[in-house]
């Protein structure tokens, strides 16, 4: 299984890198265990192999300072876990996630933090969908695909998201590049 933590750890430093995240960003991450494993999403909860990948994500994220926002699954409206550091201005919720009530990954990133809280909802600055869980509601405004090479974990598919600022001022608008 140390092959899903270097894919794992691999892509989310991939994302890093691409959108240009800094220390006390915050990374969002869905994941699908049961798509991991080549199955339909929601079918096959795989605490082990969620073990495996949050691993991969969290040892890259705390290299290198970036908050994970951890997505739960439908069953508690895709709400987040997270470090308490990392949810400042965000309310808390009262919710324990489970593996068929949140997700692996949501219940193993609870059991690994340090301090983990639940959030109703977040404002990331970028995001890893593992296995097309949806992670979208969960980003800034402006979100952005990014094409990685490190686009699969297991039999999952993994899309990248960055976000920019919002355009404004039309066309006689001068943007900043650094920006983009």
């Amino acid at each position: 299984m140390n092959g899903l933590y270097n894919q794992a750890k691999n892509t989310i430093n991939e994302i890093i890198t691409k959108a240009k995240l800094k220390k006390g960003n915050i990374l969002v991450v869905g994941c699908s265990t049961s798509e991991i494993l080549g199955k339909k999403i929601g079918t096959n909860s795989a605490p082990e192999i969620a073990k495996e990948v949050f691993n991969g994500l969290y040892d890259c994220a705390k290299e290198n300072g970036i908050f994970l926002a951890i997505q739960c699954c439908e069953h508690l409206n895709r709400a987040i876990v997270i470090e308490r550091e990392g949810a400042k201005g965000y309310e808390q919720v009262n919710v324990v996630p489970q593996p068929k009530a949140g997700g692996s990954m949501a219940t193993q990133a609870y059991a690994s933090f340090n301090d983990p809280i639940v959030l109703e909802d977040i404002k990331a600055d970028a995001g890893i969908d593992i296995g097309l869980t949806l992670i979208g509601m969960h980003l800034k405004k402006v979100a952005v695909p990014v094409r990685l090479e490190n686009n699969k974990i297991g039999e999952a598919i993994v899309v990248g998201a960055r976000v920019r600022p919002k355009f404004i001022g039309g066309i006689r608008a001068i943007y900043n590049e650094e920006l983009l």
